[in-house]
């Protein structure tokens, strides 16, 4: 196991973390999480013998081997798939060495080395690299590309799939999710809850991490506390803990009052000198309680749209491509004050290229569009997308590039405005030269909301983001009156932002009839017929393709088996959070000395008959709705 014992750590003099102690089991897969810049990538240094702790120990067991995932990658000319192979050391370790033996003949060192093998199952290395590759998104053709051939985002791909193929014992991934669509998004989810080690991850993505996690380790005024349970079960006890604090904080803040009160009253009498001393006494002795501080350092809202067209864009049996080749044919698209559109599909598909269309980016490099694209009188576009991060201007302030956009604006207006984003006092008058990825997505949301736009395209808007701006961006979705294209592997974004889903896939853009659910099993079934296409290819006496009704039938059936899975499922959130709200409330009211004053103990007997059977009525159910998801999962990886 790993083993915290009394940890210090710290990093630039600045103390991060004091005096953590706790234990990580093996096969535990650990959520880590925290503000930014409560140390969180500090403790992946000390776990990687990179950073030195000020005091205390940390220790794992020894020959444990750690896989994690490169920051950068060099333009390397090695082949994609031997440079994934290269994150399995003892592997290549292995082959060096028979490669050395066989050159002088030895016979028995060969023996012991293929022995060696087999136990890794070094004969499969190439199977399983490969399918991680196609799990990421890698077409088969790309196994022979060149590194160096490959665009940023993909090379931190091929990072991700060295750190997956390491056979590691201790797994540690940061933010693994960055730069995947969510077709890669799943694949790596359900990879990862096979992995055999132990995983100790952080990631901003909720529904990734209530997927994959069984524990939180969470970082907070530089003490670190273990949670079991996913994110959700996380945020639930913490809330529920703060509740606590604050209505204890509360209740000593007038038990405080009030010694003062009789203090102040009673000091400057003789009679009563005693008294007050012994309540200054007191006062020195009461441990103070701690307010529970757990408001976002961000809250803005879309300023709302100066008008609106009906419709606001249309797409008239259009095709877009590149050259002269169409990526996607004949799309029919009527954007619609009020519209609230989320696109599906894989990487490679053109949702992108689609948001482009739509942002009316015809002098992007060699697009091409053939249809009509009818604008709106009062269209007006906010497009974000990971480039519009490359058009900030580096020697420029936030609170500069907001002046540039808006030279009548008042200049506290804009500071004010730019505080709801997290640029106060000299960050708002900082050079973004050195700004972080989530600090310049963050500039160039705040700049794009500024236009009071009434259709908003987003590509992939919550790279870089940590939990707390998704949460932010994720109210002013919900509340902004305007019209929405967005392209996400948040799922959680998505279901609580778009009331409509298109898939694009196979050359087409039509509306998917289903939810995010309905299409992983989509992805499912799509899966299964490739892999039988490939069946068939190998075998020629049987090379029919399933059919369209096939096909067909395979997705309705898979329906209808998760329908009243997905019904359960939702009666036990609804039940929980009705039976978890309550007892917090009782929890509250039984610690509370108040409720025993009364003397009424029937009452007290009640209440805690009570808390014991919503105790174990959520037990109950909580184990209910793991069952369910179990079946659910099942279904989906059919």
């Amino acid at each position: 196991m790993i083993l915290l014992r009394k940890l210090t750590f710290a990093r630039g003099g600045r103390p991060l973390v004091t005096d953590a102690s706790l234990q990580l089991h093996p096969g535990w897969k650990i959520g880590l999480t925290g503000a930014n810049g409560c140390g969180k990538s500090s403790f992946f240094s000390l776990l990687r013998n990179e950073l030195h702790a000020e005091a205390g120990d940390l220790e794992f067991p020894p020959g444990w081997r750690t896989g994690h995932v490169a920051q950068d990658t060099p333009a390397l000319p090695v082949p994609a798939l031997e440079f994934v192979l290269d994150g399995d050391t003892e592997l290549r370790d292995i082959e060096l060495q028979l490669a050395q033996a066989e050159s002088v003949h030895d016979g028995h060192r060969i023996g012991e080395l293929h022995m060696r093998l087999q136990d890794i199952e070094g004969y499969a290395a190439k199977a399983r690299a490969a399918e991680i590759l196609a799990g990421l998104g890698f077409l088969e053709t790309d196994h022979q590309r060149a590194v160096a051939e490959f665009s940023g985002g993909w090379r931190v791909r091929l990072n991700l799939a060295r750190a997956l193929v390491s056979r590691a014992d201790l797994l540690l991934l940061d933010e693994p999710t960055n730069h995947l669509d969510l077709d890669a998004v799943l694949w790596l989810e359900s990879w990862l809850k096979s992995f055999p080690g132990t995983l100790v991850m952080i990631s901003h993505d909720r529904d990734f991490l209530d997927a994959v996690v069984g524990q939180i380790l969470h970082i907070e005024s530089g003490q670190m506390k273990l949670y079991a349970g996913n994110y959700s079960t996380f945020e639930r006890t913490r809330a529920e803990r703060l509740a606590l604090q604050q209505n204890m904080h509360d209740k000593q803040q007038r038990e405080i009052a009030h010694l003062h009160a009789y203090v102040e009253r009673f000091r400057a009498k003789a009679t009563k000198a005693r008294q007050a001393q012994s309540r200054l006494k007191a006062l020195a002795r009461m441990e103070l309680i701690s307010a529970a501080h757990v408001d976002t350092p961000f809250e803005f809202r879309f300023r709302e749209p100066e008008g609106f067209s009906d419709p606001l864009l249309t797409l008239d049996d259009v095709s877009v491509g590149y050259g002269h080749t169409a990526l996607l044919h004949q799309i029919a698209l009527s954007l619609r004050p009020g519209s609230r559109i989320g696109l599906l599909g894989r990487n490679g598909a053109g949702k992108s290229t689609l948001v482009k269309l739509l942002a009316g980016q015809e002098s992007a490099p060699h697009l091409r569009t053939w249809g009509r694209r009818l604008e709106g009188r009062h269209l007006k576009i906010g497009y974000f997308a990971q480039h519009q991060m490359e058009l900030l201007r580096p020697d420029e302030s936030p609170l500069r590039h907001l002046v540039r956009q808006e030279p009548l604006t008042r200049e506290q207006e804009l500071r004010d405005y730019l505080g709801g984003f997290d640029f106060r006092g000299q960050m708002a008058d900082a050079p973004c030269l050195h700004f972080s990825g989530g600090e310049k997505a963050r500039l160039a949301l705040a700049l794009m909301i500024r236009t009071r736009p009434n259709l908003l395209l987003l590509d992939e808007p919550t790279n870089h983001l940590d939990l707390e701006m998704r949460e932010a961006l994720t109210l002013a979705l919900q509340e902004t009156e305007a019209a929405m294209v967005l392209v996400s592997h948040d799922r959680h974004l998505l279901r609580t932002t778009v009331d409509e889903l298109w898939l694009v896939a196979d050359g087409r853009a039509e509306p998917f009839d289903g939810d995010l659910d309905d299409y992983t099993a989509w992805m499912a079934t799509r899966r299964q017929q490739n892999r039988l296409a490939l069946q068939e290819t190998a075998s020629p006496k049987d090379t029919a393709a399933p059919s369209a009704a096939s096909k067909k039938a395979a997705l309705a059936e898979l329906r209808n088996q998760r329908r009243p899975l997905l019904k359960e499922s939702e009666k036990l959130d609804k039940q929980l959070a009705a039976w978890q709200a309550e007892k917090a409330g009782l929890d509250t009211r039984l610690a509370d000395p108040e409720t025993y004053r009364s003397n009424d103990r029937p009452l007290v007997e009640a209440l805690g008959k009570r808390q014991a059977e919503l105790a174990a009525n959520i037990e109950s159910a909580e184990m209910r709705w793991l069952e369910v998801h179990e079946a659910l999962d099942a279904l989906a990886s059919e």
